[in-house]
This record gives structure tokens, sequence and C-alpha cells, in this order.
């Protein structure tokens, strides 16, 4: 019998069929061990020895592969093709050599895709582990321990609030705020354009100003309302003759099929997914054997794929959108041997797999590949120029017309915060033409800053540094999100304080260390350790020497000595200059109270970081690090808003330790409310609103109660009959409707298995379970949504819809749980014995 390794149970069942009877194939269900998470797994003083430790919810899973080994003649680790994979049957072979299991011949196979040809080829060109790609993974795993291990206890005793740190994730984030830093130096320029809307054999079209009193336009020319008036007086009362009509062909060539971060941009692009997200789907994707292996810097396809795409494109097209000849791509990887081919279609002749979202995905994935090798797309340019009697105004229009589609007819590639072009038709225009003006617009814009980064641009901006590798993007961009340190809002990233005070920490206190240059030569160093030409200890020694006596100087500061100088390296943000000269640093409460030397200042909490005066404990004033200083007759100050409508009271806005918030005493009870994040234009009447609350929206139609809805400690809420909604926004608050409020409620419902002693319905059934021959269902609980085949319930991932979960999903899901044994139960803790009553001393005998 021949033992076979691959990493999932898909791959598994479908491997084993190709195979035949002497092969078994087992699932490691990825990596099977890694560095125990404490000190000392990598020992630096003993030439960076590294402790490894099995999975102790593997430890079952490998014991059914240990007792398979030892029956087999012949053991193939067929893991991915790629670092991680070349690791994890390393990882296999050390094991079942400690345990005296491994077979006398090893061998180690790849295969692009999982399919017959491809599996039963690769099963035919054995080779041995490459010890150079996996002494690049050691490297690495021992890089980002030591990094992690070392500098995270420094944050936790010298910035309060901070989780943690990582090698690449530390970098991201401060790609992140940097450009949060961006947008807010950023000082926007007013400036105008002047637009004719001109018609011509009644076909109209707008034509721009570009040249006024015989100079040439840029684009804060027009820089005042005023000025603007004027060119606009100047269009109105010329007449504009067609002067020069230009006609340029244009060409566009395709681009190459998909790499890891291409898909990943693209995906989250067109069609919304996250970097996560997108890559468990082409998993499933790559698992059921409808597309190559996902992780990926190669931009070719084999030989014989392109002349099935060709195949494939001129079965479906004319023969004037394939080429005479195939396009071959190279690709800009740095390193050779993780170059593998693109992502692409197994068949190109199959345009769907997969249902939901691994539709959507596929579909993505095949019109990239089959638009690689067609034709190129033919289009032409028209500018046209308009000039007045004067000679000294012009107006340009411009149009574009595609004359032959070429590739566009199954793909056009989407690109981050790109200008429309104008690609309006024109009417036929010719020189001595004099086109009929029917309005002339004046228009103010402002310049606008750069754009917060999306997945897709943040993805794009790494790859661009070489910083990371795009197989890892999708987890470094989940941990800055599971730590807190940045938000999503309308699918951009915000640096939240936590994010913006640890990368001040890092630039300040290790400013190599999150250097863009530094992490990517770390990356280059890494590649020419799996290229063989470099040691990877040497490349650890190297690093240690540097970092580690950083960090045992940092760790001797005081907390306080740190506070102090992070309060100097972030005085321009928290303190910015106030509008009426004053000190930026004095203390608004101290001003109002008369106190002298009321100074601002940086302070660590438990909580976190947070503003406060030097005159505590007599002046309590503080606010959080993220919100910097204001005059003193700013209302974001503590003082009186005004009075509310119906009682007369005070309506006081206060900051504390918490963030700002607003106060009212009503029937000697103080009645408070925090102030919204999510609500710019704050003022008196949303505090009203606030101190009002809960709303009464009205009486649910079918039991008659109450539905109310108010803002708790985990946000904006309904609440009917002791169950709650969730609302997006404070808005929602005051804005939702009876009818808006029911079906939400009804779908929280739905959500939560619909109440307490209520049967569910299943969201849905997928079949029957290959091992179990239960019926696996996809249903709602109390703790989010889960898949069961009667037996074993196991939790969907939380970015996992569960309407599109599909049955080979559920089932490595289900046997993953399975293997792990059965929960363990809460039970009462044994109270702990009662200590006997130590001996009474015999009284000394007498002598």
């Amino acid at each position: 019998m021949q033992l076979v390794i691959v990493e999932s149970p898909a791959k598994a069942k479908t491997i084993e069929k190709y195979l035949g009877s002497d092969f078994k194939v087992l699932a490691s269900y990825g990596h099977v061990r890694d560095l125990p998470p404490k000190d000392g797994s990598v020992r630096p003083d003993e030439d960076f020895a590294m402790d490894w430790e099995l999975y102790r919810e593997k430890q079952s899973r490998f014991k059914e592969i240990a007792d398979a080994a030892k029956n087999a003649s012949r053991l193939v680790l067929a893991t991915d093709p790629d670092r991680e994979g070349e690791a994890i049957s390393w990882h296999v072979q050390e094991l079942l050599k400690k345990r005296k299991a491994l077979p006398t011949k090893v061998d180690r196979v790849t295969f692009n895709a999982i399919t017959k040809p491809a599996v039963t080829e690769a099963m035919g060109k054995p080779r041995e582990l490459d010890q150079p790609l996996i002494d690049a993974y050691l490297g690495r795993r021992a890089l980002d321990y030591l990094f992690g291990f070392t500098l995270s206890p420094v944050l936790w005793r010298k910035l309060p609030g901070a989780k943690s740190a990582g090698r690449v994730q530390s970098v991201a984030l401060r790609l992140i705020v940097d450009r949060e830093r961006e947008i807010e130096a950023f000082r926007p320029d007013e400036y105008w354009s002047v637009l004719a809307k001109l018609e011509h054999d009644g076909t109209q079209f707008d034509a721009r100003l570009v040249r006024y009193k015989g100079d040439k336009l840029e684009k804060l020319s027009l820089g005042e309302q005023g000025i603007a008036m004027e060119a606009k007086a100047a269009v109105e009362a010329g007449r504009f003759t067609v002067e020069d009509v230009e006609k340029k062909p244009l060409k566009r060539n395709p681009a190459p099929p998909f790499t890891t971060s291409t898909m990943q941009q693209e995906a989250a692009r067109k069609l919304g997914f996250s970097a996560s997200h997108t890559m468990r789907l082409a998993q499933s994707l790559y698992e059921a054997g409808a597309i190559t292996y996902m992780r990926t810097d190669g931009v070719q396809m084999d030989g014989s794929a392109i002349a099935a795409c060709r195949q494939a494109i001129s079965e479906r097209f004319e023969a004037s959108y394939c080429p005479e000849k195939p396009r071959f791509y190279s690709t800009k990887a740095k390193n050779a041997q993780e170059a593998h081919e693109a992502i692409r279609p197994t068949d190109f002749s199959r345009d769907r797999a997969g249902t939901g979202d691994e539709a959507k995905l596929y579909a993505l994935i095949w019109k990239r590949a089959m638009a690689s090798q067609m034709s190129t797309a033919q289009l032409e340019r028209t500018t046209v120029t308009l000039r007045d009697a004067t000679g000294q105004h012009e107006l340009r229009a411009t149009g574009q017309v595609v004359v032959f589609p070429g590739y566009f007819a199954v793909y056009q590639e989407g690109f981050d915060d790109q200008d429309e072009d104008e690609d309006g038709l024109l009417p036929l225009l010719k020189n001595g033409d004099v086109p009929a003006k029917n309005a002339v617009e004046a228009t103010q814009h402002f310049t606008q800053p750069p754009p917060r980064f999306s997945e897709a641009s943040l993805v794009k901006r790494l790859e661009e540094l070489g910083i990371g590798r795009p197989s890892t993007y999708a987890s470094t961009i989940q941990t800055l999100r599971d730590r807190d340190y940045v938000r999503m809002e309308k699918n951009r990233f915000f640096a939240e304080e936590s994010g913006r005070l640890l990368t001040a920490f890092l630039e300040r206190f290790f400013p190599t260390y999150v250097a863009y240059d530094f992490t990517a030569g770390m990356e280059d160093e890494l590649d020419t350790v799996s290229d063989g030409r470099e040691d990877y200890k040497k490349l650890l020694a190297r690093f240690w020497a540097d970092f580690k006596p950083k960090a045992d100087e940092v760790m001797e500061k005081l907390p306080s000595e740190v506070t102090e100088v992070l309060d100097d390296y972030l005085s321009d943000y928290l303190f910015p200059p106030r509008d009426d000269g004053k000190d930026a640093r004095m203390c608004p409460l101290c001003e109002q109270e008369g106190r002298a030397n009321g100074r601002l200042s940086l302070r660590g909490g438990k909580f976190g970081a947070f503003i406060a005066c030097h005159n505590y404990p007599e002046c309590k004033y503080t606010r959080r690090f993220a919100q910097p200083g204001a005059d003193g007759a700013d209302p974001a100050e503590e003082g009186v808003m005004g009075q509310h409508p119906e009682t007369g009271a005070d309506i006081h806005r206060k900051s504390g330790r918490f963030g700002p918030y607003i106060e009212m005493e009503e029937d000697g009870t103080k009645k408070r409310a925090s102030i919204p994040k999510d609500l710019d234009d704050f003022d008196l009447d949303w505090a009203v609103k606030l101190l009002d609350l809960p709303r009464i929206i009205g009486a649910h139609p079918e039991t008659g109660k109450e539905i109310e809805a108010a803002i708790g400690r985990y946000g904006p809420y309904l609440r009917h009959d002791g169950k709650y909604a969730k609302l997006s926004n404070t808005r929602e608050v005051f804005e939702t409707g009876m009818n808006a409020a029911v079906a939400l409620l009804a779908e929280a419902a739905n959500r939560k298995g619909g109440g307490r002693g209520a049967k569910a319905e299943p969201i849905k059934t997928l079949g029957e379970h290959p091992t179990s021959g239960g019926e696996i269902k996809v249903m709602p609980g109390r703790y989010g949504p889960y898949v069961t085949d009667g037996t074993t319930n196991a939790t969907i991932p939380k970015d996992v819809k569960p309407e599109e979960i599909e049955a080979a999903q559920a089932i490595e899901l289900i046997d993953a749980r399975a293997a792990k044994g059965p929960a363990k139960k809460k039970g009462r803790k044994k109270a702990a014995p009662k200590k006997k009553a130590a001996p009474k001393k015999k009284a000394a005998a007498k002598g």
C-alpha cells in the first residue's frame, strides 16, 4: 500500500478515486504543528534551535497518518506546490521519523490542478523535498516569532492598550496610518471648470474650455468664482467654430491571467469580496478541480492550457477574436521557484462552476484567463477643437468609440480611484461647423485628498513595495481588523486610535523595523534563502544582533518615559494650533475656572492612552487620545449647549475618560448619553434626541407590544418583547419606521433559531454525509449559523454566508470538527479539598 498525504479531506477523496486501490490518501488538514506560543520556542543562543509542537486538535488525525505509514511501502507527500505546502510535507516527514513510522521510500510530488491528468502525471515525476524552500519557511517563521514574542511584551508593559505587533502586520498598519496623516494634512484648493453644452445634427455633446484669453488652462487656472464667471460670459458671448477634428486609433491589450494578488484586487473591486473570503472561495474551487492552484506569483499558462483556451475562443467567437499567435506573459516574481502557473480554469469549455460567491469568483477567473489570449481591442479617439472668432478662447470635446471589441467582449480590468474617461459619442463634425450652444456651466470644484486604502489598493501597494507575500495578505489584513487597529467603512480602511498610537510607538522606538525598505529587503533575503544562495541562520543572526539590544533598551524605560516621548512625537497631532492663538496645550477647564499652569499632556492608563491635565487631581479634565485639541470657544469643550425645549433644563457637553458625553439634570437625577462617533453634525437637536431615548416606534402588529429604538453598550438596537435586533448607525435609531423594525426583528429571530424552545428550520440542506450517512443541514444557531450531519455540529466562519455554503465545504467543516473529538462539558469545579488541621504540638516532657 502507498500512502499519499494531501492537505484537505475534499482533495483526498478526489485524488484517491484517481489513483486506484493501491493508494490510500489521507489529509493533514493543513499544518500539523507549529512553534509553541511561549518564550523559548526559538533559541538564538543555541544556533536558533526551534521547538515544534503537534497541534492538540491534530493528535488523533496524525495518529491515523502514523498508523497508516507503518504499513505503507511508500510515502508520497502531495501537499500544495508552494512554500507552505513544502513546509507541511517536511513537518509530516519529521514527525513520522520521530515516531519511527517513516516508510523506506519517501517522494514529494506537486500538481497545479486536481484533475486526473495532472495528478497522474505528477505521480510519475516524484522528487525530493526542496530543502532551500523549507529553509526559507523556517527563516520566515523564526523571524515572525522572534519579532512578535520579543516586541509584544514590550508593548504590553510600555504601551497601555496595545495587543501585539507583527513583522509584516505593523508595516501594513503604518501604510494605513500614513495615508490618514496625508488626508489630515491635505488642504483643498478651489478651482472651477467651464463646460459648454453643444448640439449638432440632433446629437448633444459637451465641450470643455481649455484656453482662455490665449492662455492654456491648467487644472487650477480658474481658481475663484470671479474669473470663472468672466470665462463663462466669454464662452456665452462667443461663436465657436470647429477648427480641427483629429482621430487617433487606440489599442488595448488584455491583462495576464490572475496571480494571487491580482485576483484579490479584482474580486474586491468587482465583487466586493474581502481578501480572506476570496482565498477561501478559491481554495474550494481548487479542491473541486475547477481551477489551478490559487497561491501563485506567476502569470503564464501551461502550453496545453493556452491551446485549450484558444480553442474555446474559436468555438465561441469569430476567427478575428483569436490572434494568430498565442500570447505569452512574463512573471515579475523575484523567486522563480515560487512562480507557478497563473490561476486559470482547468477546463476552458466550462464557463460556470460552483454556486453563490464561488460561481461569481469562478466566472471572474474564467473571463480573465479567456481574455488573456484574445485579440487586441481596437478603439478610435476623436478630439474636436473649437475656437471663437478672436482665437483667444478654445473649447475641446473628446469622444471614444470601440471599432473592434476584441477581448472587451469578455472582460475589462478594473482600477482603483481612476477618473472616468470622456468616452461619449460625438456627432460627425468637420472643419467650419458651428454647433448650437444650448447652455454654458461654470462648476466649482475642490482638489481631493488621497483616497483611503481599500483592500484592493492596500494589497496592490504592499505588492508594489515588496512587503510580505500575496498568500499572506489576507491573514495580515484580518489580523489588523481582529486587533481593532483599523476599521472598515464603505470598504475603506480607517486607522483606529490604538493603531495610530502603536504606529507612533514603533516609528519612534523601532524605526528600522517598520521602514518599508527594511521589510521589503528582508523578503528579498528570504528569497535568496529559497534559491539556496544564503543560510537562513546567518540571516536570523544579523536580524537578532540588532533587534534584541533595541528591544532590551526600550524595555528598561519607564512607562512614563515612553509616554513623554510619544507626547512630544505626536504633539502636532494631539495639540494643533488654536484659532485664537493661545497655547494649544492649555487645559480648557482650568482656563474656564481660573486655575494656573493647567497644561495637557498624553497619559497612559489601564484602557489605553488619553489626554489629561497636569493639575490632576484638582482638575479632572480628560479627553480621548483620538480627539485633537480645540479652541476655548469650540463646542467640543465642556459647557452648556442649550436648554431642553420641554423641561428647560440645561444640557451640558462634557469630556470623560471614555470620550465626550452630554448630561442633563432632571428631577434631581442626572441623565447622561455618550456622543456617538458617527454624528459629524452633532448639535443641540441631536443632544435632545439622545437624552430622550428610548424612542417608541409603536405597537408590534402581531403582539401589540411596543417596539423601541435605543443605543446601548454595543451600539444602536431595536427591542421588542425581550428580543433585540441591531441597527447599522445612530441615525437609524430615529429614522426606522414600523415596517422596517418588524422586518429587522424577524430577521434577527431567524438568525437566532427562532428563540428558545422553537424548532429552527434549516437554512439549506446539502444531501447525505459520505461517512456518517446523516443529512447535512445548514442551521441558524444561538451563537451563529452552523452545519450538522445530525451527529456533529460545526460553526460556519463569520465571513461565509450560510445561504451560499456548498456540500464540499460543509463536509470539510464537519470532518474537521469531528477530528477534534467531543466538546468538553463545562461542569461545576470541584471544591478544593479541605486542609487538615495541623496536629497540636505535644507538651514537652518535664525533665
